[in-house]
């Protein structure tokens, strides 16, 4: 029965690690196929941005390059006609055959034209605009105020050909767009032949040429590039019936607006990933994750994009899925083989293990606790001594007052010299004197008190009871003590809490006598937080070597000579707290400033559960 019991063990155990086994490469797989996928959408997207890029940085110079052709086909035609005319006909007749013939030619959908200005400024040709021909424009400005017929009537003189930038208004438009014009030097006519294009004109045949060629990209089957503007105008997508349409008037996308927007975010700031839900993927329709790599073009205001699905993984994953459950049963059979022979010799040497290592456990046990009693001994006995010197250093004076007033009646007595009035103020020092010894002994009595009970304490009495038996010898080593400390309720054991405070201050105090050339400070805090009561307990003695930081709270370890600091006191304190008290005790070293003075200091932080 137990050998059944130990196969069935094995096996259910043999299940485990196989499923453990599986999901260990399932996350690995997702996680390899994301890292991959991230790297091919990134890779797709910044080569669409790339490619855009260089079809912006040579518009510019393709549309130069368009309408200095264009010109330079007029100013062919220009000079054939007047060859060809020259010997039969008057100049102004041959002039108005080439403004004819120039004015006839209308271009690029019906903004491209030619143009002739003469060498006064006077606009001899302009066919969509015949109000203005044989008017001066030699002092015209554009929208931004600059006088542009002027470069003109300057290429004439100097009898040369030039490109110009200006704003000029598009035919029944009242507002002025950027527009680049080329003009020519003919001679004939002492006049300049011209055309030119508005740049934003140009950009949007540009544009419609660069989206006809992303359309187009695939990669992997599926993969496609996604265009929008910032208005979510689809200007390219796999679904072709998106092309066009606007995702605030399109039912079936309105789902989607809270994720372009944040799309949209992330394109104005530069590119970055981002992952949501996409209802319909293509070819399949399913409510799937998309996580997809934007980019942004600011200049078009485009939003630049491509993505991959996160359900694609699954095809990978149960490939391996059949490659762990071959793999798993081949093992199985294989330790069924050894199951029966390792089970027997397992019984056997369980039986020998558990009981070595049982006995190697007690005694482990054994030492440990002799170890803590030794700690806790030593701890007990160095707070002894501590008390003692305390409670010497209490008794020192009220003993002073006693002796002097019992001297002093004793000799007025012997003079005969004693008064009642005397007799009783001596009388009454004595007995002050002596109930503050009593009041003393019961403070130090109430400390050593074995009390192993959880108590209600309050905070603040608690620390006020801790400075109070060790406040003497601080005053002597002029040992200021600055508290901020609240009224906070709890449980737990006083007296250990009480040992560990004293222990604190103590080893605060021993790092602050070694410092003549400070005020010597000691700051305790108190704070509620998170059903935790917190106390800070910091000094300005110059705080801890950083190599030491760690080794604080280890049994024996003290920086201090032999003969004052056992090493103990700081060990049996994080005893106390961590394991007695269920808290936590740590330490750094702690910058701060008093009274306009900078400080480094050691600080201990208590966290106990209320």
């Amino acid at each position: 029965m137990l050998t059944i019991l130990i196969s069935i063990f094995i096996t259910f155990a043999l299940y485990l690690e196989h499923k453990k086994n599986y999901e260990l490469e399932k996350q690995k797989l997702r996680q390899t196929f994301i890292k991959q996928n991230k790297k091919v959408v990134y890779d797709e997207v910044q080569r669409v941005y790339e490619y855009i890029n260089f079809i912006k940085q040579t518009t510019e110079n393709e549309l130069k390059k368009s309408i200095k052709n264009r010109v330079y086909e007029a100013h062919k035609l220009a000079t054939s006609i007047y060859e060809k005319n020259k010997d039969t006909k008057s100049k102004e007749e041959i002039f108005n055959l080439i403004k004819q013939s120039l004015g006839s030619i209308i271009f690029n959908d019906g903004r491209g034209y030619y143009f002739i200005d003469d060498i006064n400024g006077i606009k001899r040709l302009q066919p969509l605009n015949k109000e203005f021909e044989e008017k001066d424009f030699s002092n015209f400005k554009d929208a931004h105020g600059y006088k542009f017929v002027k470069k003109i009537i300057k290429t004439i003189k100097n009898k040369s050909e030039a490109f110009d930038t200006y704003y000029w208004y598009k035919k029944n438009d009242k507002k002025a767009y950027k527009k680049i014009s080329f003009y020519k030097y003919f001679a004939p006519y002492n006049v300049v032949i011209g055309t030119g294009e508005y740049v934003n004109d140009f950009e949007d045949n540009v544009k419609k040429k660069v989206l006809s060629y992303i359309n187009k990209i695939r990669y992997f089957g599926q993969g496609y590039i996604f265009i929008l503007d910032y208005n979510f105008n689809y200007l390219s997508h796999i679904r072709k019936e998106y092309l066009g349409t606007n995702a605030h008037e399109n039912e079936n996308l309105r789902y989607f607006l809270n994720d372009l927007e944040n799309m949209k975010r992330i394109a104005q700031e530069g590119e970055g990933f981002y992952s949501y839900i996409q209802r319909e993927k293509p070819g399949t329709n399913k409510t799937v994750k998309k996580t997809s790599f934007i980019k942004g073009i600011n200049q078009w205001k485009w939003i630049i994009g491509s993505g991959f699905y996160e359900d694609d993984f699954l095809l990978d994953l149960k490939e391996k899925e059949k490659e762990l459950n071959a793999q798993f049963v081949r093992y199985l059979e294989n330790v069924a083989i050894l199951s029966s022979v390792l089970i027997i010799l397992l019984l056997f040497i369980s039986i020998y293990v558990s009981k070595l290592l049982e006995n190697k456990f007690k005694e482990y046990k054994e030492e440990i606790e002799k170890q803590q009693n030794i700690l806790a001994q030593q701890s007990k006995m160095a707070s002894m001594g501590e008390m003692i010197a305390n409670i010497a250093h209490q008794w020192r004076q009220p003993l002073s007052v006693i002796s002097t007033a019992a001297t002093g009646i004793s000799f007025q007595k012997e003079m005969g010299i004693l008064e009642d009035e005397e007799f009783f103020s001596a009388t009454k020092k004595i007995n002050e004197s002596s109930q503050y010894l009593s009041k003393t002994i019961d403070d130090f009595k109430n400390f050593f008190n074995p009390n192993k009970n959880e108590v209600r304490v309050n905070i603040k009495e608690v620390i006020e009871k801790t400075i109070k038996l060790v406040d003497a010898q601080f005053k002597t080593k002029n040992i200021e003590i600055i508290k901020e400390v609240k009224d906070i309720n709890f449980f737990t054991l006083e007296n250990e809490l009480l040992q560990v405070l004293i222990n604190i201050l103590n080893n605060a105090r021993d790092e602050l006598i070694k410092r003549d050339d400070i005020n010597r400070y000691i700051f305790i805090n108190t704070k509620a937080e998170e059903e935790k009561v917190i106390l800070q307990f910091y000094d300005n003695a110059g705080g801890i070597k950083e190599e030491n930081l760690e080794k604080v709270f280890e049994p024996y370890f003290t920086t201090k000579d032999k003969s004052v600091g056992t090493g103990i006191g700081l060990y049996m304190s994080h005893e106390i707290i961590c394991k007695h008290l269920n808290g936590n005790l740590s330490v750094s070293n702690y910058n701060f400033n008093y009274n306009d003075v900078e400080y480094t200091g050691a600080m201990f932080i208590i966290e106990i559960p209320m």
